[in-house]
């Protein structure tokens, strides 16, 4: 059996922001969300982690769903080893760059990806989802002013070979000149490498290979 056809994860813009999303959470842990664990990764957002929006909105999502506990686990700071104790894994939103830089020096990246194809369930909201995937060059493309920390490596953790945008057509993300839309088609034509769009209610349900886009 090989790696990918144990790899579950969702992957999202806005976390868990229709019932739809919540379901396909639900569809892939293998146990009832009563005895189920989570950790979420708030690390993207930079200062005052944990009292982000998008993360407390996650905890929130966990809660409402019955998980037995859900942690904020900040890998800049704690032991990534922290990791293994949980069913699901949840990567929260923020700054990319910064979020990549701290998983591939923290060691979390190699853990993820360990856990990963052993079956824990992967969450991706926003960063989180960009990171899972093969690159953030669609964030160099669009945001390269966010890369305070001057990363020229921009592999990601390659769980996903999609090229996933989040936040499509949402106009007060990454605000410019050309849409969303155009710009996309510029970074596609430049790579050669089709992108994923999905809006702040879409996500992408990944299942041992098989995948569906939740709309």
């Amino acid at each position: 059996m090989d790696k990918e056809s144990k790899r579950k994860m969702l992957l999202t813009s806005d976390g868990f922001t229709t019932s739809k999303i919540t379901e396909a959470l639900l569809r892939l842990i293998d146990q009832s969300p009563n005895k189920s664990t989570a950790a979420i990764i708030p690390t993207a957002h930079g200062r005052l982690k944990s009292l982000a929006p998008v993360s407390i909105k996650a905890k929130q999502a966990f809660e409402s769903m019955g998980f037995q506990k859900s942690d904020f686990i900040d890998i800049e700071f704690e032991n990534a080893e922290k990791l293994y104790d949980y069913d699901v894994i949840c990567l929260s939103g923020g700054n990319p760059y910064y979020l990549l830089h701290h998983l591939k020096s923290s060691g979390a990246d190699k853990i993820i990806k360990e856990l990963s194809n052993k079956g824990t369930v992967l969450v991706g909201i926003s960063a989180g989802t960009v990171v899972l995937g093969p690159d953030i060059r669609i964030v160099d493309h669009f945001t390269p002013q966010f890369n305070h920390l001057g990363l020229n490596e921009l592999t990601a953790l390659e769980l996903i070979q999609l090229v996933i945008f989040p936040h499509y057509g949402t106009n007060n993300k990454f605000p410019h000149e050309k849409t969303h839309e155009t710009r996309i088609q510029e970074f596609e034509k430049l790579y050669q490498h089709e992108v994923e769009r999905i809006t702040d209610n879409e996500a992408i349900y990944f299942n041992g290979g098989v995948i569906e886009k939740i709309t």
